[in-house]
């Protein structure tokens, strides 16, 4: 389903103001004798990836708290979320909470195998990084003005991270604001899509900035605009599709979330351990890079914002015609 007028399109977590919830005070430092197992809905590569990864490694350096990332892709995200989801609560199987099966996946399906509140225990925020639009610097494209131009002479393919995707429903939000129709190839994670894009078989693709930079620097691909509220203080000669003309904001969040029935104690010490780690100079440069802004969270206060971002996405699933 698509709109014929601009679409207001705005999901910024600093609309979503959540009175602070008070939460018992844990030290920072491991939880557990066993490794963690860190699940990851997407392949190896994309931003998820890469922030559990950093986790990770800080988490055995800093804290003495091993852990290992499993990629286990698929369907949405609902793969790893099901898995997970499915593990006892004792802290040693936790996922990289993101968009695609916490607040898209329970509007976009009709049904899913879990319950995105009740199934899981939500422990921490990490933070919220805006995608882009990238085009081929052989396009000659520039501007979003180029652009429209292009798709409404030869339809243009854009890659995502899958249907259903926040780069799914960008793309649908993008040719909705812009009054233009892309044609949309859908992939298991943003890696392999930005592998054809390299490889010339897609015009253009919607990912996150961070991880793109290189291939910006290099001219590998040209960046046409970032769905923020403001430019990104790593990038800042990319606009915001609001400064061409556009109200077209959407950010995805990560987060660290387990299994239903986590003690409280153990939860309030991930959560203090996970934002000790994300609080580091070290590490707060390299999410930067990604692209992310950070954010500390009660574990009370991730848990609401996860349920009010249901309610949030909804309308921009439906506008994006991807219900199943």
């Amino acid at each position: 389903m698509r709109q014929d007028r601009r679409t207001l399109i705005g999901v910024g977590l600093a609309a979503l103001a959540l009175a602070a919830a008070p939460q018992a005070m844990a030290e920072p430092g491991a939880w557990s004798s066993a490794p963690v197992r860190i699940v990851v809905t997407f392949p190896p590569g994309g931003t998820s990836d890469l922030v559990a990864r950093l986790l990770a490694q800080h988490l055995d350096t800093d804290f003495g708290q091993k852990a290992v990332v499993d990629n286990r892709p698929g369907a949405a995200g609902t793969v790893a979320a099901d898995y997970v989801a499915q593990q006892a609560g004792d802290g040693t199987t936790l996922i990289l909470s993101n968009n695609a099966p916490f607040t898209i996946s329970p509007t976009r399906f009709k049904s899913i195998p879990y319950d995105t509140m009740g199934d899981f225990t939500h422990i921490a925020y990490i933070g919220a990084a805006a995608p882009a639009l990238f085009v081929q610097p052989s396009s000659g494209i520039t501007s979003l003005a180029d652009f429209v131009a292009q798709v409404k002479s030869d339809p243009m393919t854009y890659g995502s991270s899958g249907v259903g995707s926040i780069s799914h429903i960008l793309g649908e939000a993008v040719d909705a604001a812009l009054g233009i129709e892309s044609i949309h190839v859908p992939y298991q994670g943003s890696a392999p899509a930005i592998q054809d894009f390299r490889a010339g078989v897609l015009d253009s693709f919607y990912d996150m900035v961070g991880q793109n930079r290189a291939m910006i620097a290099d001219g590998e691909a040209v960046a046409l605009a970032i769905a923020a509220t403001e430019r990104d203080p790593q990038s800042p000669d990319l606009p915001t599709f609001r400064e061409q003309g556009y109200d077209v904001v959407i950010e995805n969040w990560v987060g660290v979330s387990g299994p239903a029935g986590m003690d409280p104690a153990m939860v309030a010490k991930i959560n203090e351990t996970v934002n000790a780690v994300f609080a580091s100079p070290e590490v707060q440069a390299r999410l930067a890079e990604l692209g992310i802004s950070p954010r500390a969270m009660s574990s009370a206060d991730y848990t609401a914002l996860v349920a009010d971002l249901i309610d949030t996405w909804a309308p921009l699933i439906e506008a994006a015609g991807i219900k199943e």
